[in-house]
């Protein structure tokens, strides 16, 4: 947290969050755009498995089974994951009360991972007793396209400047302007000053942190001034759309090419385990948004959870197998 001119060099997080933008309400977000993304790209992974014999849906179905898991799963788990993971623990059932729009304000930001996968495991399940076919089958080609949109859902979360990292020294520190609330209310208040002689207009502002980042990314002058007050910090989204993302998304798809005939639930055994296993390790880096469990973040304790399911989909994938097998 010093002023030294290391310091002082780190490049200030001034990206807008939308690639156009009429008023609050009506804005093109990367954001949106991300999830767009993400869905369109599991949709032809999908496809692509289909054609080849490696998903038990037929190509002509996987549109309206990708829809179906994006809004009951991604979405709807996603968010109710985050208001109960995150908004509840950091501001209170007193702030929902008073504003109750911030549950649905996804343009905001604000989707749980934890919750979204949460959420695709039960779509999922319903959509296979529809359709008479093995959950665990579905999960799988799931499994392989869902690293896709998690890697764009982070490099939204860079983009819009939030979800960022722990305070670092390094020459890769970024300076996000949100990050002002992790600061002392001492160095908030003399940045605070800065800005207002910057911007006499951003005195009074019913939601300072917001304004402060909007006007980084419009004023010149407000960029200058609280560029000192801000601690640079990792970029830990990039880091979590490498390694949760891409990497992730490598690895599954090579080990369905590579072994088309794994019983159901590898693949999805495999997901859970090592996306645990990146998150736990990301988080090092990451500043945690929510109170710690002991010496554990929120994200690398609901990680556990997710190895200990990753195991038992492959203790019981294997088993089935060999079952199968003797059978």
């Amino acid at each position: 947290m010093c002023e030294g001119s290391g310091v002082l060099a780190a490049y200030v997080h001034d990206l807008k969050p939308y690639l156009f933008k009429v008023n609050d309400a009506i804005a093109l977000r990367y954001y949106g755009l991300a999830y767009l993304a993400g869905f369109v790209g599991v949709y032809w992974v999908l496809r692509f498995l289909a054609r080849r014999k490696l998903f038990v849906l037929k190509e002509e179905e996987i549109g309206d089974f990708v829809a179906m898991t994006a809004l009951l799963g991604v979405f709807l788990g996603g968010r109710l994951g985050y208001v109960l993971f995150y908004m509840l623990p950091r501001y209170g059932i007193g702030a929902l009360i008073e504003d109750p729009l911030s549950v649905v304000r996804v343009w905001d930001g604000g989707m749980a991972s934890h919750g979204g996968i949460l959420g695709v495991m039960i779509v999922l399940w319903i959509y296979a007793r529809r359709k008479k076919v093995p959950w665990t089958a579905l999960g799988d080609g799931v499994c392989i396209g869902a690293p896709i949109g998690l890697f764009f859902g982070r490099v939204a979360n860079f983009i819009n400047g939030e979800l960022y990292g722990r305070a670092t020294d390094s020459a890769i520190g970024i300076k996000f302007p949100k990050s002002l609330i992790e600061e002392s209310p001492e160095r908030q208040a003399s940045a605070f000053r800065a800005v207002f002689e910057a911007d006499p207009g951003l005195v009074g502002h019913p939601k300072p942190i917001e304004a402060l980042s909007e006007a980084v990314r419009t004023t010149p002058a407000v960029k200058q001034a609280i560029e000192p007050w801000l601690t640079p910090r990792h970029p830990s989204q990039l880091y979590e759309a490498a390694l949760e993302g891409a990497v992730l998304f490598a690895i599954l798809f090579w080990v369905r090419m590579r072994w088309p005939k794994l019983p159901n639930g590898v693949v999805t055994g495999l997901f859970f385990t090592l996306y645990a296993v990146f998150r736990i390790f990301v988080e090092q880096y990451r500043q945690p948004d929510a109170a710690m469990i002991g010496p554990l973040t929120e994200g690398q304790f609901l990680s556990l959870f997710m190895i200990a399911i990753g195991a038992g989909f492959l203790i019981f994938a294997f088993r089935r197998g060999r079952a199968d097998a003797r059978g």
